[in-house]
């Protein structure tokens, strides 16, 4: 199958393309880039915590047992060594759910949809309930929206952020607008990171709705592929020295730090947000898995291990993003209206091709056998108006395959142009000169 894709080098014609196609449909290939999950080598990473937390003892220090109901906020080791890493507040200002970010960001949306933030009344009480929502952005953003009835409106993503023109004009004009997804560090799937002039302008802007919250995703906080000498200020920050502490809401995992589905999950805000929160638990459980919170406490051990850890994570991400790469700045460079992310970090890449080709590419490369999440997944109900943007994931596969996918796709991506240039050039109306031939 690699030889037949390493054939395809971008100078073909409509029927050598198709002649290509045909080969790798005839060829059983099966690689998935549909969802960004960490590979078999990375969660081997984490094996060690299987064999953990052990029977000795541990000491949490406030009087808890471990071993037993309560510990609500969930153990203090822990929180002082995830919360400043993982969300930028204080470790009191943190809590540990259980082991899934969305449901706890699923459950915010949901408290603040019954009883309200802070001060302010129920959102459902309000006759419509709107989000803003960067784009491309995650669909699983999109979908907690859409289960709660919450309208969303779209603003164009940037390579440093959302485009702050938009999102200021929309939030000091509207009140229907209550929160907005952000996520500030290689955001999926684009790979953005928030610049300090947008954290700042995030922070400081004018809101006509009072209870307005930016529900701050840090899926990617210590994603980098490379170390980093240092990281921006966080959104927290920002918003504290703006004088704002509550209109941040942040939410964390380690599900792609150690073993996907069972990792630990966090939230963090202001004392008086954290408080909000607490108060609500108390009606839906009696504590989280603290055992599974010794877990990782001992896996990790401090701020310097989760460094190490992680940069073992960074180099093997990095090895199946610059194979991708490699071959979408060698097959694609010279296609108009054709260009990708170059993230530091994170999940995805971003690959736009020409307008109106974007389904057409997935179903292309389904037919060669490479899966891709469906196009318009990355944007508000599930449409993206151009048909441009899809969301490439090469994590799970090795870097070999992970360059042959992208090979596949790149071949699919040249095929999908050919044909629409062919089917323009039958719809041109006649010249002159033709008519006169």
């Amino acid at each position: 199958m690699a030889a037949a894709a390493s054939e395809c080098t971008g100078t073909e014609d409509l029927e050598e393309l198709r002649a290509w196609h045909a080969a790798c449909r005839a060829t059983p290939t099966a690689l998935d880039m549909t969802r960004g999950l960490p590979s078999h080598d990375q969660v081997a990473l984490s094996h060690a915590l299987l064999s953990l937390p052990g029977p000795a003892p541990f000491d949490s220090g406030d009087g808890q047992d471990w071993l037993n109901y309560g510990g609500q906020q969930g153990i203090p080791q822990l929180r002082a060594l995830l919360a400043p890493l993982l969300l930028g507040v204080p470790p009191a200002q943190a809590a540990v759910g259980g082991n899934s970010s969305l449901a706890l960001m699923h459950a915010a949306i949901g408290l603040a949809w019954r009883t309200g933030l802070p001060g302010h009344a129920p959102w459902s009480a309000a006759r419509e309930v709107r989000f803003l929502c960067p784009v491309p952005g995650y669909d699983r953003h999109f979908a907690i929206c859409s289960d709660h009835g919450i309208a969303m409106v779209p603003v164009p993503m940037g390579h440093d952020g959302p485009d702050m023109d938009r999102v200021e004009e929309h939030v000091a004009q509207d009140p229907r607008i209550r929160g907005m997804w952000c996520v500030p560090r290689h955001s999926n799937p684009c790979g953005a990171i928030y610049s300090a002039a947008v954290l700042r302008r995030l922070a400081t802007m004018n809101i006509a709705a009072p209870d307005f919250t930016l529900f701050c995703d840090n899926a990617y906080a210590v994603h980098d592929f490379a170390p980093q000498a240092c990281a921006l200020p966080g959104l927290y920050d920002a918003c504290v020295a703006a004088g704002n502490p509550d209109r941040p809401l942040l939410f964390a995992s380690t599900s792609k730090m150690t073993i996907p589905g069972a990792g630990i999950a966090l939230l963090g805000g202001s004392a008086r947000l954290l408080d909000w929160w607490l108060a609500a638990q108390h009606a839906c459980t009696i504590g989280p898995d603290k055992v599974n919170q010794v877990r990782h406490l001992r896996f990790f051990g401090d701020a310097a291990g989760v460094a190490r850890h992680m940069k073992q994570h960074g180099h093997m991400l990095q090895q199946r993003f610059a194979q991708v790469l490699q071959v979408f700045a060698r097959r694609l460079r010279f296609l108009k209206d054709v260009h990708w992310s170059l993230p530091s970090g994170g999940y995805f890449i971003t690959l736009w091709v020409p307008a109106g080709c974007a389904r057409h590419v997935v179903s292309l490369a389904a037919q060669a056998g490479v899966r891709l999440t469906p196009a318009g997944t990355t944007h508000c109900g599930s449409t993206d108006p151009e048909d441009r943007c899809l969301r490439i994931a090469p994590s799970r596969l090795s870097p070999a395959d992970a360059a042959r996918a992208a090979d596949i796709i790149a071949g699919c991506v040249l095929l999908a142009c050919a044909e629409t240039a062919t089917a323009a050039a039958c719809d041109t109306p006649p010249t002159a000169q033709d008519v006169q031939r």
